[in-house]
């Protein structure tokens, strides 16, 4: 249910802030007002995992972002960009903090006996800002992978919108995956050194993760970049479609991996 936790946490984040970094000047207000409705049905679930959690996840972190989810889809239901633009911000902003409450400052491993991980082990503070950093790097990978999707799809119900925007989130998700990368490679080395080589299951979970959650993505990204210079929508976001699948596979095998280590996987 942890893993359940984080991913959905993660997700909200990153979606709420790809849609808060889209122009509403070049994309119309329904994309905004009708992914709220996803974000909204994101965060009540993440509330009634709270009501379960025997204090894991603190109630009031989602049940505050879907109230602004249903606030945020009237503001663009009535044409108030600016105003629905700062919700999504501020939703981005509880669903990190959420993340953050529910997976790095109460750790599984170390919540029942209320000790930080930086003060019972050397190099406690470089596992601390990894572990920090965990939540909104796997959460941008995720938001901005589906946010690029959605606004995709949306350009087969109003297809003279610019391409720009959507263009930006495939760029801006790149640098997500590649910042992803780059924190989970020193997790990985990190785990080498400290406790040595993973036996040969490990393995096969971190292919899986490697393949699916950062070099999969990269490489579709760079396909829906060539099918948008043709240009042709559709299939650009069937490639996102794909990407999206591949990007949830790595990440949960991520947070599988990375369950109980002191270690981003």
């Amino acid at each position: 249910m942890a893993i359940l936790t984080q991913f959905v946490l993660r997700l909200c984040f990153g979606l709420a802030a790809g849609m808060a970094i889209t122009s509403p000047r070049q994309v119309t207000s329904g994309y905004f007002r009708n992914h709220l409705y996803v974000l909204l049905g994101f965060n009540v679930l993440a509330a009634l995992v709270a009501v379960t959690s025997q204090g894991r996840l603190p109630l009031w972190p989602p049940v505050v972002a879907a109230l602004l989810c249903y606030i945020g889809s009237v503001l663009w239901l009535y044409e108030k960009p600016q105003a629905g633009r700062v919700t999504l911000a501020l939703i981005a902003a509880i669903d990190l903090a959420a993340a953050w409450l529910s997976g790095v400052l109460l750790p599984p491993s170390l919540a029942a006996s209320g000790t930080a991980a930086s003060s019972i082990e050397p190099g406690g503070l470089g596992i601390t800002l990894l572990k920090w950093l965990d939540p909104p790097t796997g959460g941008l990978v995720l938001g901005l992978t589906i946010a690029a999707m959605f606004l995709g799809h949306w350009y087969l119900n109003t297809p003279s919108m610019e391409l720009a925007p959507l263009r930006r989130l495939v760029r801006l998700s790149v640098v997500a995956v590649v910042l992803r990368g780059l924190l989970c490679a020193v997790g990985l080395a990190a785990l080498w050194i400290t406790d040595g080589a993973p036996d040969k299951t490990v393995i096969s979970f971190l292919a899986l993760r490697w393949l699916s959650g950062i070099l999969g993505p990269l490489w579709l990204a760079w396909m829906t970049m060539r099918t948008l210079d043709i240009p042709n929508t559709q299939s650009a976001t069937g490639i996102l479609y794909v990407s999206v699948i591949a990007t949830f596979t790595g990440e949960l095998c991520s947070q599988l991996l990375s369950h109980g280590s002191r270690f981003p996987l």
